[in-house]
C-alpha cells in the first residue's frame, strides 16, 4: 500500500525543500511547471533528488554541459536552416548531429561509470561531425566563416569540456 503524500503547493516543496536541487530543477512559476493536480507524481520524485542531490540527473557540470549543448543546438538553427534551402542531406545531418549531442549528453547524465564515459564519447562524435558539417558548409559558401564563427567557437568550448570528461 503506497503513502499518500499530503497536498501543497510546489512552491511550499521548494522552499521548504533540503537540497536546492529539490522540486526537480524547475523554477518556481515557470510556464512549464507541474500543477497542484500533478503534485503527487513530482513529490515522489523530490523525495528521490533530496535523497541524493549531486548525483545522477543533478550532476552539476554534467547539467551545464547540456545547458551549453542546448545553447549550441539554438545558435546552430539558423545556419541548418541556410544550409537547408541549399543542401537538404546536409542539413538533416547537422541537425541530427547537434540532436545527438545533447541527446548523448543528457544521457550520459543518468548512467554511472563507464557507460557515462560512452555517452559523452557519442557527444564528442556528433559533436565533432555537427562541426565538420558547418566546415563543409562555409567550404560550399552557403555562408561565410563569419557567420557561422560563433557557433564554431560555442562547438569548440564544450568540445574541451567533453573531451575532460571523456578522458578523465
Amino acid at each position: 500500500m503506497s503513502e499518500s503524500v499530503p497536498n501543497r503547493s510546489i512552491a511550499h516543496i521548494v522552499a521548504n525543500a533540503q537540497s536546492p536541487l529539490c522540486g526537480l530543477c524547475i523554477p518556481v512559476g515557470a510556464p512549464f511547471a507541474p500543477t497542484d493536480i500533478e503534485f503527487n507524481a513530482v513529490a515522489r520524485l523530490s523525495v528521490v533528488t533530496n535523497a541524493a542531490p549531486l548525483v545522477g540527473v543533478h550532476n552539476p557540470q554534467s547539467s551545464s554541459i547540456l545547458g551549453h549543448a542546448i545553447d549550441i543546438a539554438a545558435l546552430a538553427r539558423p545556419l541548418v536552416e541556410t544550409i537547408q534551402r541549399k543542401d537538404r542531406d546536409l542539413a538533416s545531418q547537422v541537425r541530427r548531429a547537434v540532436t545527438s549531442v545533447a541527446l548523448n549528453a543528457a544521457e550520459a547524465q543518468g548512467n554511472a561509470g563507464g557507460n557515462s564515459r560512452l555517452r559523452f564519447e557519442s557527444a564528442l562524435g556528433s559533436l565533432y561531425e555537427a562541426q565538420a558539417g558547418i566546415r563543409l558548409a562555409v567550404a560550399w559558401r552557403y555562408f561565410s566563416q563569419a557567420v557561422a564563427a560563433d557557433v564554431l567557437e560555442a562547438m569548440n568550448r564544450l568540445g574541451g569540456r567533453v573531451y575532460g570528461l571523456v578522458r578523465r
